[in-house]
Order: C-alpha cells, then sequence, then structure tokens
C-alpha cells in the first residue's frame, strides 16, 4: 500500500498530464487570448463557484472535519483530462475545454496549496495536519505542470511521435483512472462504506449543482451553445485523481488513502451516475448561437 501511495498514484496522474500534454498545441494557449472573455468566466467558474457551492453543501449536509476539508480539495482541484473527453461526447467545444484544464491546471500550483491550507485549518482545527505549502506546490508541479510541459514538449520536437502515441495515452490514462479509483476505495474500504450514504448525496448535490450552475451561466451570459455545454463540464466535473493524490501528501500518511482523500474517490465514482443523464441531454442540444 506505500508503494501506492507513495509511488503508483503520483506517477498514475503524471501520466494522465502528460497525455493532456501531448495533445497541446501554442494555439491552444493563443486562443486563450483571442476568446479572453470566454476563458475568464470559465476560470472564475472553476477557482471561486466551485468552492463556494462546496462551502454551502457542507454546511447544508453538516459536514466537519477531514470530510468537509477533503470536500474542500476536490473543489479546489482544477477539471482533468475527463472533462475534455467528455466535452467532446457532449458536442461541446473540445479546444475552449483543453485550453482551460490546461490553464488552470498551471495556476492550480498556486491557488491549491493555499487554498487547502486555509481549508485544513478552518474545518480540521487543532486535528490539522501539518504540512508545507511550498512542499504540496513543489508536489504541484512534479505531478501536473511538468508532464504537461515535456507533453508540449514532445509534440514540438516530435510532431508524428506525438500524433501516434497521444490515443494510446489517452486509454492508459483512462485505465490508470480507473485503477486509482479502484485502489482509493479499497484501501479504505471500511471508512468508504461508512461515509458513503453520508458523503454520497452531499458529492451528487455538488456535482449536479456545479454542471447546471456552469450552463445557466453560459446562457445568462449569451456564449454560443458549445461554449455553454464546456462551462458546464468543465465546472462540473472536478478532478478526483488529483485529491485522491494530494490527500497522502497532505495528511503525511505512510499507507492507504486518508479521510480527506475519501470525498474525491467517492466522488469520482458519483460524477458519472450524475453527470450520465445530464450530459446525455446536452447532447440533444444543438449548437446554434
Amino acid at each position: 500500500m506505500d508503494i501506492l501511495v507513495n509511488v503508483v498514484l503520483p506517477l498514475s496522474l503524471a501520466v494522465i498530464m502528460l497525455s493532456l500534454g501531448v495533445g497541446l498545441t501554442p494555439a491552444d494557449f493563443r486562443r486563450v487570448a483571442e476568446r479572453g472573455w470566454v476563458f475568464a468566466v470559465g476560470a472564475t467558474c472553476q477557482i471561486i463557484l466551485i468552492p463556494v457551492v462546496a462551502y454551502c453543501v457542507i454546511i447544508l449536509f453538516g459536514l466537519s472535519g477531514a470530510i468537509a476539508a477533503g470536500i474542500m480539495l476536490l473543489a479546489f482541484c482544477p477539471g482533468g483530462v475527463t472533462s475534455n473527453v467528455v466535452s467532446r461526447l457532449a458536442n461541446g467545444d473540445v479546444a475552449l475545454s483543453v485550453s482551460l484544464t490546461a490553464v488552470v491546471s498551471l495556476l492550480s500550483m498556486l491557488t491549491v496549496p493555499l487554498f487547502v491550507g486555509w481549508a485544513v485549518v478552518h474545518f480540521m482545527g487543532e486535528d490539522a495536519p501539518t504540512f508545507s505549502v511550498s512542499s504540496l506546490a513543489l508536489a504541484m508541479f512534479l505531478i501536473t505542470a511538468l508532464p504537461v510541459a515535456v507533453g508540449m514538449g514532445i509534440r514540438h520536437i516530435a510532431p508524428d511521435l506525438a500524433e501516434r502515441i497521444e490515443p494510446k495515452l489517452l486509454i492508459l490514462s483512462s485505465v490508470l483512472f480507473v485503477i486509482i479509483i479502484l485502489a482509493a476505495i479499497a484501501s479504505n474500504w471500511n471508512l468508504f462504506v461508512e461515509n458513503f450514504t453520508s458523503l454520497g448525496p452531499a458529492l451528487a448535490v455538488l456535482n449536479i449543482v456545479t454542471m447546471v450552475g456552469g450552463f445557466a451561466i453560459g446562457v445568462a451570459l449569451n456564449l454560443g451553445r458549445a461554449e455553454q455545454k464546456t462551462i458546464s463540464i468543465e465546472v462540473g466535473l472536478q478532478n478526483g485523481t488529483l485529491g485522491i493524490t494530494l490527500a497522502p501528501i497532505i495528511a503525511g500518511a505512510a499507507g492507504g488513502i486518508p479521510t480527506i482523500g475519501l470525498p474525491s474517490a467517492i466522488y469520482s465514482v458519483i460524477m458519472y451516475l450524475t453527470a450520465a443523464p445530464f450530459v446525455l441531454w446536452l447532447r440533444t442540444r444543438k449548437n446554434e448561437g
């Protein structure tokens, strides 16, 4: 289990982020400048709206301690590669989805350590684990930003190679994602069973409210239909894999997934059950306007 927590989890996430980087080109970042307003809406929703909704869910369901801190950890994590795939399935704006995922993932090196530092103290009080914000930022760099940069480097230096390996990396990252979730649940099975009935509804509400809220904001701001879909998915689907990976670093756990990582593990299962019908509905919405 120590190998799983200290080696397999970080390496798996690094491979997932590498798959994102291999699919990126400088044009994806130029798109951020060209479509600054739409990007700003998506990024603001991810960085501000999701944590606000998560905090309200915690209060509504009366959660506290490491579980509450874990929900906030999940809320601070940006959308992952999964949101890019789901955006494609929903006939959303995939280019916007990739740009949002890439840029917000890079920003998360700064935002996640600072926000998590506040959350564990606020919700856990004297029981809050002692961890270094700078060490967490370094970990974020090594498992998110660096693999993305390496992937982009591969695409720039050897574009043909990048084209060949990108589909394989997407498949590998999907398999690793499933393995991470199953391993996280298995390592804390008793906690998973004990907390599923209380955490499941709370996390389902978080997922549904953020998806619907993202879509409603896109409609209110008169964004294009494809952009509305993408904002909805980017806001509604959190990177549970990152939350699971960071949890042992925050809690200083030597084996198994600590309680603070449990919401991310349960959410990674719940979100498919709650998101699937919504995404099917999005597919019926023609990309007009």
